[in-house]
C-alpha cells in the first residue's frame, strides 16, 4: 500500500510540474507539434490521472499500463541525457508494470 501510494504521488507530482514549469517542458517540445503548451498540459493532465488511477482498484491495472506505455520522443534532447534517464525509466516502467495485475 505504501509503495503504491508513493508510486501515485510520484505522478501526481510529475503531472502538476507540467503546469508549474510548462517553459521548460515546452522547451523540449519538438517543434513539430502544434500548440506544444496545450500538449504539455494535456500530457500533465495523463499524468495526474494516472496517478489517481493507481489508487482506485477498479481503474488501476488500465492506469498502470497507461504509465507504462507514456514514453516521449525528444529529438531536441542529446542522446546522452536519455541513456542517462534510462536507469530511472526501467524501475519506474516495472513498478508501474506490477500494478497492471489485479
Amino acid at each position: 500500500m505504501l509503495a503504491r501510494t508513493l508510486f501515485a504521488v510520484l505522478f501526481l507530482v510529475a503531472g502538476a510540474m507540467h503546469f508549474v514549469i510548462t517553459p521548460v517542458y515546452v522547451s523540449i517540445m519538438p517543434p513539430y507539434l502544434p500548440a506544444p503548451a496545450l500538449l504539455v498540459q494535456i500530457s500533465g493532465v495523463c499524468e495526474m490521472l494516472g496517478g489517481l488511477g493507481i489508487l482506485i482498484p477498479a481503474t488501476r491495472p488500465a492506469a498502470a499500463w497507461g504509465l507504462v506505455l507514456h514514453a516521449g520522443h525528444w529529438p531536441s534532447i542529446p542522446a546522452w541525457v536519455l541513456w542517462a534517464r534510462l536507469p530511472l525509466q526501467l524501475p519506474l516502467i516495472y513498478w508501474a508494470w506490477l500494478y497492471t495485475r489485479r
